[in-house]
């Protein structure tokens, strides 16, 4: 008899384990796959940011070493070497979580998890049926690619990032459909590699759920770098035509367009992955999104059943995954846990990097509360110059009645770091007033995040 059996081995679900062993709860875990870390550690965060690094230290060699003083010649991208380095980081990575997986004593069981019943899990393997007992399960499935009817993928020319991650080729053109953070992250990587790369996105600007004016800064941005936008287009249909991939799609006016491509990326969000679990014996039904319904302690309708990640609601986010796998754990010890939701921040990893925590400007007015905004420009740094990433803006958003800071919104080199300072002093329901006096190292870029600030309490920035 276990004290919790978990199924899925992604980073909602591995941490999930340690924490709940670290308790003292006798814990197993269910992975299907031949590798534990699910989607994130292999085919998802870790070999996309392996991909995205290679490929912009080629592009550094190609673009910007020359005006460093530095002389080379007969510079290639041996995508061969990227992908195998890609590849040992991603094995590397998933040997990491097997070890905490045996340091912290949690038996790990390959095949696929299905209910019996509440307190029985099936494990089906090619080594027959196992039943597992336990007195609490934890649902950590996570999520798959998204696609609509008019464009299924056929994992040959018509990929999802799973294939974008381990293609054989750098393609000459790529078509990405999705102007969301996979289809930006992915589309930069072979953009940097010499790729002609098209985005077509359904609204009018990227990251809708951001705040405007990120999407709108780096839109720009890509657009220097080479990328292509066609805004406000819906897809009618993909077509594999051999050795290529034939688009259309109509704009607002009704106007078709056709768009011819090596390959063509279908980056249009995640899905839950409820398949197979077998919630039905339980009477728990995904809801219109496939997610399933929990209570604020993240239980089902089953109350020892309990579901973390991609596969309830919220944002498809690896950390927030781990901070509902500790939560869980802590629960189920009969801990009183907290999670603060509006305070996960959200990270797109192009370059720059986009980073963002809290309320955006829209929400906040919507909401009818006025603000005092800071903006301060990137290339303004002493720190930005002297490394040629001048591109980007950082936006401290303020209560304009009490000063305390409700929104941190940035483009900047290492933008993914310097979010946890804002991250951290909302949590303790700091002011910009704070941040502002609080001494930053110069030169850095965290100087941005002080001089926007500095903008928000209403005086003006000291460097620009």
């Amino acid at each position: 008899m276990y004290d919790v059996v978990i199924i899925g081995s992604g980073p909602g679900g591995y941490v999930a384990a340690i924490r709940c062993a670290q308790l003292g709860l006798k814990t197993a875990i269910i992975e299907k796959y031949n590798t534990l870390g699910g989607t994130c550690l292999n085919v998802g965060c870790i070999p996309s940011k392996a991909l995205l690094d290679s490929s912009e230290h080629f592009y550094n060699a190609t673009h910007h070493f020359a005006e460093h003083g530095i002389e080379v010649n007969g510079v290639k991208a041996n995508f061969t070497q990227m992908i195998q380095r890609k590849n040992e980081v991603v094995s590397q990575t998933c040997s990491g979580v097997k070890y905490l997986m045996d340091k912290n004593k949690i038996e790990v069981f390959q095949g696929i998890g299905s209910f019996v019943n509440s307190t029985t899990v099936s494990v089906t393997s090619s080594e027959g049926v196992k039943e597992l007992q336990t007195k609490h399960v934890i649902i950590a499935t996570g999520s798959k690619p998204n696609f609509f009817p008019s464009m299924v993928p056929d994992k040959k020319r018509i990929i999802t990032s799973t294939e974008a991650l381990s293609l054989s080729e750098i393609p000459k053109k790529l078509i990405v459909i999705g102007g969301g953070v996979i289809g930006l992250e992915l589309g930069s990587v072979y953009a940097r590699l010499g790729s002609e790369v098209e985005v077509i996105e359904n609204s009018s600007t990227l990251l809708g759920m951001m705040d405007a004016s990120i999407g709108k800064e780096l839109a720009k941005i890509l657009k220097k770098e080479g990328l292509k936008f066609h805004f406000d287009h819906q897809v009618q249909g993909v077509v594999n035509t051999g050795d290529k991939t034939t688009v259309t799609a109509t704009d607002k006016k009704g106007n078709t367009v056709t768009l011819e491509s090596d390959y063509c990326l279908v980056a249009v969000g995640r899905k839950a992955f409820t398949d197979g679990l077998g919630l039905d014996k339980l009477g728990i039904t995904p809801n219109n999104r496939g997610q399933i319904e929990v209570n604020d302690r993240l239980q089902t309708i089953v109350p020892n059943v309990y579901a973390i990640g991609d596969v309830i609601k919220g944002m498809m986010l690896a950390h927030k995954a781990e901070e509902e796998g500790v939560f869980v754990a802590e629960c189920i010890a009969g801990q009183k846990p907290h999670i603060n939701y509006n305070l996960i921040p959200g990270v797109i990893y192009t370059w720059p990097e986009v980073a963002s925590v809290g309320k955006t400007e829209e929400e906040l007015k919507a909401a009818g509360i006025e603000v005092n905004v800071g903006n301060f420009p990137i290339k303004a740094l002493g720190r930005a110059r002297a490394s040629m990433d001048t591109s980007g803006f950082i936006k401290v958003i303020s209560d304009k009645t009490t000063d305390e800071v409700l929104g941190v919104h940035m483009i900047s080199a290492r933008a993914a770091d310097l979010i946890m300072e804002a991250a951290v002093a909302m949590e303790y329901r700091a002011s910009a007033e704070d941040i502002a006096r609080i001494c930053h190292p110069h030169p850095t870029y965290s100087e941005a995040l002080k001089e926007a600030a500095l903008g928000a309490t209403g005086n003006r920035a000291l460097h620009v």
